[in-house]
């Protein structure tokens, strides 16, 4: 079914496999994350990224070594590169922030909006568990993020600090 030209049939592919990963053992989820990573060319549309890579390579990877998003981020295809970003909404959840913050940063002059809009998404997210970190992020990129991403990433702060933000 991943394999389908049928967009709908590669998503409910993806959702399988997010359920079964959810149900497997450790053994079973690395099974998993090699078959995800393998097959990740057919996981070529936001949804398909969107629906998936937190729940599968993020959750994976909360506690393992991480280099395989530092070398998505870098890849000339659009959609590794947003998995990259959409995987460390599984961190996020974890209140860990670190990987986020640094593939925003990788991510920060990202011509496709699809990437601005993802990476603001998860800066945003970021910011509802601590305010703190995002500002402090905020504070450091805000003059030179693109508008799509600074949009996003400012839309759940108080009225006050939108503007702020979002006057250059």
């Amino acid at each position: 079914m991943l394999s389908s030209k049928i967009h709908e049939e590669r998503l409910c592919a993806l959702l399988i496999l997010v359920d079964i990963f959810k149900q497997s053992d450790s053994k079973n989820k690395k099974i998993i994350v090699d078959f995800y990573l393998k097959n990740i060319r057919k996981v070529n549309n936001w949804d398909l990224v969107d629906l998936s890579a937190d729940k599968i390579l993020g959750n994976y990877l909360i506690d393992k070594d991480k280099s395989v998003l530092y070398k998505l981020v870098k890849s000339q295809n659009i959609w590794e590169r947003r998995i990259s970003v959409i995987s460390t909404f599984a961190f996020i959840k974890n209140n860990k922030f670190d990987d986020t913050i640094k593939i925003s940063e990788i991510l920060l002059n990202d011509k496709h909006d699809l990437i601005q809009k993802a990476v603001g998404w998860m800066l945003r997210e970021m910011g509802k568990r601590d305010e703190k970190v995002l500002i402090k992020f905020l504070d450091k990129h805000y003059r030179t993020m693109p508008r799509t991403m600074l949009r996003y990433v400012v839309e759940r702060l108080d009225e006050k600090k939108k503007e702020g933000y979002m006057v250059k």
